[in-house]
């Protein structure tokens, strides 16, 4: 059988001129005739780049000068930017990286969905540096370099950036990838740990609220563990130890860290486990909840289901606001722990249930009860099959928070070209800034 011959890649330095920006954060050029994406280039630039991957329809390529900058060109932060695929963006002015989302946020509602909403709301920003308390690193012990890399991938993801730090990470963990990296060099199982997962919440009794989940594919020596549990004790960092699957994880120090965030304006304390998703950008967060209640308009008398509910992250603050609140989430674990938060909360007017909700779920009894408002904050992949099954006439208003514009525009088609609803505003949320990463939530109400 003959071997697939990969594409032949033409190394000699060419010019370009950047014309616009992907939705990954790459310039895009022209260069006979075929588009480019170049990797560190900006709109209005012209640089000399080099190719780095051809393909059928688009070649890829990196900027390796810039002959004439941008005006929105800033000197990036981070030594690892360019190298380190955790953010694309920080060579670009704050306000122009907003603009940007915002932008592809509505073309892709005008060129998927054929919607366009009858106002554009502000974007919900805050601090861009030091906001990421949710993260995986990756591991790798390097034989060659005879030292153990710890950090995100690279912009070429078979490799793992060679951090020092991380100005976008939480301060307590974004200032000590380096001593992350020494602590791994250190144990035995050095060539057996593949990822450091991180995640914090408000400062415990014994912790700074911060918890560092190791994955090990080897079980590890006594000597490791009084490592790791020394690391925890002088960084005030809870460790967890993660031997097989999520199941698997357990605390090594202290013996039973509590984890969980407050959400104040609502008088609402969240408690979770260290692989369960929270919203990456605390302060966002809050500001985004503000925002969906205040499109929602939730009132005393009604009754609201929020779909794809996690543990309770919208579900929880609303029910302090409303008559009654139904949850629906698909993973069981996420579920049990957002009944236990609302009984901890003393919250007896929100329901949870667990449901698959890509499968039919017309035959379940949440969804045959009546609901006056709607909420959805799905993943990457949208809403569609929940959607197309839902008695959409009973919700006057429906609030959709988005991870994906793609999936937003096809959903919103749907609702307004299909079901008779107005898009009424739409906007984008910086959660992650310095990354492409475009968060946006959308009002619909009934015609």
């Amino acid at each position: 059988m003959a071997r697939t011959r990969s594409p032949r890649i033409d190394k000699t330095p060419f010019e370009a001129i950047i014309t616009d920006l992907t939705h990954d954060g790459r310039g895009v050029a022209r260069r006979d005739g075929k588009a480019v994406f170049v990797s560190g280039a900006l709109p209005g630039e012209r640089v000399m780049a080099e190719q780095t991957a051809k393909n059928r329809h688009f070649d890829e390529a990196r900027t390796l000068d810039v002959l004439e900058a941008s005006p929105d060109r800033v000197a990036p932060r981070c030594p690892h930017f360019g190298t380190c695929g955790g953010c694309v963006l920080q060579h670009m002015d704050e306000t122009r990286q907003i603009e940007a989302k915002q932008r592809v946020l509505m073309e892709n509602l005008e060129r998927i969905g054929h919607v366009s909403p009858t106002s554009v709301l502000p974007p919900l920003t805050g601090a861009s540096w030091g906001y990421r308390r949710k993260g995986r690193f990756s591991v790798r012990r390097v034989n060659k370099k005879d030292r153990t890399l710890v950090g995100f991938r690279e912009q070429d993801p078979r490799f793992v950036a060679d951090l020092s730090e991380c100005h976008t990470v939480i301060p307590e963990i974004g200032g000590k990838v380096a001593q992350l990296a020494a602590l791994v060099e250190s144990l035995d199982a050095r060539e057996h740990i593949p990822q450091i997962e991180f995640i914090a919440g408000d400062a415990g009794e014994d912790f700074s609220g911060v918890a560092l989940v190791f994955r090990h594919l080897q079980p590890l020596s006594d000597g490791d563990r009084a490592r790791l549990a020394a690391f925890g004790q002088a960084n005030a960092f809870a460790i967890f130890l993660q031997p097989g699957g999520v199941e698997s994880v357990h605390a090594l120090w202290p013996d039973a860290p509590q984890l969980a965030f407050a959400l104040a304006p609502w008088d609402v304390s969240l408690a979770f486990r260290p692989l369960d998703f929270i919203q990456v950008n605390a302060a966002l967060n809050e500001k985004m909840i503000a925002r969906t209640f205040e499109l929602l308009d939730p009132q005393p008398q009604d009754r609201v289901l929020d779909l794809f509910c996690g543990l309770g992250n919208f579900t929880l603050p609303m029910a302090r606001l409303v008559g009654e609140v139904v949850g629906v989430e698909g993973e069981a674990g996420l579920v049990a722990r957002a009944r236990e938060n609302a009984q901890r909360n003393g919250l007896s007017n929100a329901q949870f249930h667990a449901a698959d909700l890509t499968q039919d779920q017309r035959g379940t009894a949440w969804m045959r009860q009546g609901f006056d408002k709607l909420l959805l904050d799905p993943p990457r992949s949208g809403a569609i099959e929940v959607l197309q099954q839902l008695p959409l006439k009973q919700f006057d208003r429906i609030v959709y928070v988005s991870c994906h514009p793609g999936s937003l525009a096809r959903d919103a088609g749907y609702l307004v070209n299909g079901q008779g609803y107005a898009l009424a505003s739409a906007g984008v949320m910086d959660m992650f800034p310095h990354t492409a990463h475009v968060e946006s939530i959308a009002l619909f109400e009934r015609r």
